[in-house]
């Protein structure tokens, strides 16, 4: 079963950690000094939270798929789709490890799908891959993303 992701940019993380606790009547499942998700079954959501954008607001959506074969599901159909995508192995980005497949919507929001392996102990930035300046999490910038569609490179590590 795959769970929808929404990663929001806040300027005031106390105050919008008890706000989304109290929207979601539950306290976030991971919080740290600069972030907080919640994973609720009802909606089925991994809901995102953290101060590192340069803007409040919309970061980025994704899909969060169980396996690995979901995950190559899904870079299937948005090769088919001939957006140009970046695949990442065992990145670390929001605490978390994980295996990626990134895109940009016609409109330019950045899609991420994603498949956690592990826990991090730190949120993942890496100098050496250019990210969207805007963004609170790892996500590329539409101009990053290879060309040739399918071309794997490292980030967030």
């Amino acid at each position: 079963m795959k769970r929808f992701h929404v990663h929001v940019a806040v300027a005031d993380l106390s105050q919008s950690i008890q706000f989304y606790s109290t929207f979601f009547n539950t306290p976030p499942s991971v919080e740290k000094e600069d972030y907080a998700k919640w994973m609720l079954d009802d909606p089925r959501i991994n809901f995102a939270i953290s101060t590192r954008g340069r803007e409040p607001g919309l970061d980025h959506l994704g899909i969060q798929v169980e396996n690995s074969d979901d995950l190559k599901e899904i870079s299937v159909r948005l090769k088919a789709a001939q957006q140009p995508i970046l695949e990442q192995d065992q990145t670390t980005c929001c605490y978390a490890k994980a295996d990626k497949t990134w895109v940009h919507d016609p409109q330019g929001i950045a899609w991420e799908s994603f498949y956690t392996t592990g826990v991090a102990t730190t949120y993942g930035e890496d100098a050496n891959f250019e990210t969207q300046t805007n963004s609170a999490c790892c996500a590329p910038m539409p101009e990053v993303i290879p060309v040739s569609i399918g071309k794997k490179r490292d980030s967030c590590s």
